[in-house]
This record gives C-alpha cells, structure tokens and sequence, in this order.
C-alpha cells in the first residue's frame, strides 16, 4: 500500500472515474472534479457514439473487480453485419467463435461508474470550474468565470482526465519542450436511432455492429438493452454527400431513399433526430510529454484523443489506467518514476492506436463492401484458424489481446504485405483455401 495522499482528479468520465476507483482503493483520498452537471441527473444530448469494450478495458475492470458489475449493462456483438447499398446483407465475425466486444451506452456506462466510485469512498465536485492548475505544488485554480475570482485548492497530485480540450494539459503545453499537435477530420457525424419494437426487442439483430459502407460516408449503428439501437452518422462537412447539401428534409429523404433504402421501415424519426440533433466534430491530439514532475500526469483523451473507428478510445485509456497501476505496484512511493515509466510505456502504443483507428474508417466506410477485401479477411481467418500460432488477424490483436497497440500494429503491416502477394496469386477466388494458398503464406511467413 503507498503513503496515502490527497489527490485531484479533474473530469468525471470514464476514464477519470475508474482512476478515481483505482486511487481510492489504494488508500488515497480522492476529490473528482467537473465543470458539467452529474450526468446522472441530465438527459443525454444527442451527440453519443455507442461504446464498445474490447479485452483491454475488460482487463482493467477485471484488474479491480468490476468487470461482472459492467457486463450486465452491456450487449456482446460478435460480428459486423454489412448493409450493401442494393439491399445486400452479409455478415463478417470479429473473432473465433465465443469472442465478442460489448456494445455500452456511454451515459448508462458512466452512470454506472460514478455510482461506484460513489460507493468506493471517491467525492465529486460537480459544476466546478478548473481554469488552471500550478503544477509545481499541484493546486488547482478554481472559479465561476476564466476572469473572475478563483480559489486554490492544494492537492499532492492532479490528473487531468478532461478530454480532448484538457485546461490540466492547456497549462502543460504553456512549458518548454512540450509537443503538442490537433487535427480535425473533415468528417464529422450526427445521432440516429432506431427505436425498439413495441414489445421491446430489436429490430435488426443486436449481437452485430451494423454498417452501411458508402465510400467517403456511412453509417453505423450499436444495440442498446431497452430495444433501440444508436445510430451514427458520419460524413464529410462538405462537398458531394456531406452534411451541407442535408439542408432540409426533402434533401434529406431523398438522400437516405438512395443511399440508405433499407433503413425506411427501422428509422421512423429520421428527419426529427436528424435536424434536432448537432453536428458533431472528430480531432486527434498528440502531446508529450504527459506528466509533470512527480504532481501532474495527464491520462486518457487529455494525452491522445483518438478518432473512433476502432472503438478504443475508451479501451486505450482503460489501458492508462492498467499501466499506471503495474508502474505503481513496482515502484511504491517514487511517483515520479511512476510518472516517467508510464508516459514512456504508453506513449508509442497511443500514437499506434491513434494510426490504426484513422486507417479503421476507410475500411469500414468502403472495404467492407468490396468483394476482394472480404475474401482477404475470409483467408486471414481461414489460415488462423489452421495455423493459430503462426497468425493472428490484425483486428484480433488490437480488440482480443493486450499485445501493446504499437506490436499489433507492426505485425498488421507486415500481415498485409504477406497477404497483398496471396491476393494476386491467379485464381485466388476458386482456390484460397487451398494447400497451395497455404504453403505460400507459410513461405512468405518465412521470408
């Protein structure tokens, strides 16, 4: 057990809310702080993309005895289900047989989280405002305007879990030799939702992460317990088939009858979600470095906010946590080799993650609809299966194992160049699962 100390923690998400768990049940005391109101008193807004938990964040529930507690709020979707634009419908298994990611409502997952650090003994602040932080002595500066009156508040340690737009990192990047880097897609995405039938089951199957690949736009939806489904929209802001041209609800349902035909009958309220709900932005962040001495450390979205096309964004920050706590386990009371040993652990698989879930859209917005692309997954799966110790799929690295992102993603390159040569092996759609297709995977493996 480490010397107890007092510590911030500012942003209530998941991320800083399974910390705050972590720290608590360490024998610190733990204030979480958050400029929003409790989520467990607010509606949603609108502008949510369905979470899915791989083994990586499995692991860190599991790590502290709540991955029980969360399954029971979540859905196993075990395959994509692909919506072609003329009615076609396949489907394409993540894994071998028995594995799944679980489909989770964000605001019932953070819900959720926060009534247990509630009951692990965590305090929250809600509707407090942190403008800055000293980080020499950890104090956080807080107030009801950037302007106005602020009062300090002293802490042994502060970590900034307040997302992509961290005023924890905002100070930090304000110090010498700090890299920092933002990008915008030019993609954003708007909220849909297919209602549950009236006997509150699903309309379309809900163990699928369903999608309709459309080249540069698609859509993709997520099961929830209650019946619905969260549907997600993403596409450019503008140009051909972007949101500028959705201007109004003829524009709009003529767009859909095209491009999204089959979603007539299971999307009812369409125009009303489309025109209530907002456009909403994706930006990656980079920095480095994410700590501050032995007082400051940045963990989650305020250190590497990711695009969400693998689904780990909540994973990889899951994973913060994993690697914080082995740092803390070995290295005791020396929080500032506890601080280094994690950013440097950490570091290169966030900047992998954040490389696999860029390259993640254009598979699932056009490779998934391409009969060559399908057949590819179909070999990969094929020689897994025969050779589980010579090949593991890319996607089961990244969503089924904890190899470090930065691992997975070397050996998914090095797997590709192997199986862009067996695509152009003659004939390859009679004879792939063949003893010659076989051998040449196994001779290039060699290679």
């Amino acid at each position: 057990m480490q010397t107890p100390q007092k510590i911030a923690v500012v942003g209530s998400g998941l991320v800083g809310t399974l910390l705050a768990i972590y720290l608590k049940k360490k024998g610190h005391t733990v204030h979480v702080f958050d400029r929003s109101p409790d989520i467990r008193t607010v509606e949603f807004s609108g502008r949510s993309i369905n979470l899915v938990m791989s083994n990586r964040g499995w692991k860190t529930l599991r790590d502290i005895g709540l991955e029980d507690e969360i399954k029971k709020i979540g859905i196993p979707v075990d395959k994509r289900g692909i919506h072609l634009q003329d009615g076609t419908y396949t489907t394409q298994h993540y894994g071998k047989e028995g594995e799944a990611i679980y489909s989770l409502s964000r605001g019932i997952l953070n819900r959720r989280m926060i009534d247990l650090a509630e009951e692990a003994g965590v305090e929250f602040f809600f509707n407090h405002k942190i403008w800055d932080v000293t980080l020499s002595t950890a104090t956080l500066h807080i107030g009801e305007s950037e302007r106005g009156e602020w009062t300090d508040l002293q802490y042994d340690k502060v970590f900034g879990a307040d997302g992509a737009f961290s005023r924890i990192r905002h100070r930090m990047q304000r110090q010498s030799m700090f890299d920092y880097s933002q990008e915008f897609m030019k993609i954003g995405y708007k909220e849909l939702h297919i209602p549950a039938n009236p006997d509150g089951t699903h309309k379309i199957d809900k163990n699928s992460l369903h999608i309709w690949p459309r080249g540069n736009f698609m859509l993709m939806a997520l099961s929830n317990l209650d019946g619905s489904f969260t549907c997600t929209l993403f596409m450019p802001f503008e140009g051909e088939n972007s949101f500028e041209q959705l201007k109004d609800e003829k524009a709009l349902v003529e767009f859909f009858a095209n491009y999204f035909p089959d979603t007539k009958e299971v999307i009812p309220d369409l125009v009303e979600d489309f025109f209530k709900n907002p456009k909403s932005y994706l930006v990656m962040m980079k920095c480095f470095p994410w700590t501050h001495n032995d007082k400051v450390a940045l963990i989650g979205d305020s250190a590497h906010a990711i695009v969400p096309f693998y689904g780990h964004g909540m994973n990889a920050g899951f994973e913060d946590i994993t690697i914080l706590n082995e740092m803390i386990e070995k290295f005791g009371d020396d929080w500032e080799k506890i601080f280094r040993e994690y950013e440097i652990s950490r570091k290169p698989n966030a900047d992998a993650i954040a490389e696999l879930s860029f390259r993640n859209f254009m598979e699932m917005s056009s490779r998934t609809a391409d009969q060559k692309f399908l057949l590819q997954k179909k070999i990969e799966k094929w020689f897994s299966d025969k050779h589980p110790g010579k090949w593991k799929p890319l996607y089961s690295r990244v969503t089924f194992s904890n190899q470090p992102y930065s691992e997975a993603l070397a050996i998914g390159e090095f797997q590709n160049n192997i199986m862009e040569k067996v695509m152009q092996m003659p004939n390859i759609e009679e004879k792939w699962n063949s003893q010659e297709v076989e051998q040449k995977i196994i001779d290039l493996l060699k290679k």
